[in-house]
């Protein structure tokens, strides 16, 4: 979820193709979001540094607000 105007209701959907991380935070540039609401698989280390993490990626390299929202347990 992209968000422009944080304390408003204007939240943006958007979609692309390519690698994600490159995807997102193209879209989040192109629109200037104040915040950028993104889950987390919560990957070990071993594994996030084999796979790389989009969501880490994503937090170092837009020039917004990241928010990431790491998955829970099942009930």
């Amino acid at each position: 979820m992209i968000i422009n105007g944080f304390f408003t209701d204007k939240c943006s959907g958007s979609s692309g193709c390519g690698e994600a991380k490159d995807v997102i935070c193209g879209i989040v540039d192109k629109l200037r979001a104040d915040t950028l609401i993104m889950g987390s698989h919560s990957y070990g280390f071993i594994k996030r540094a084999l796979l790389g993490s989009v969501s880490d990626y994503c937090a170092k390299h837009v020039k917004c607000l990241v928010v990431i929202v790491k998955h829970g347990e099942e009930i």
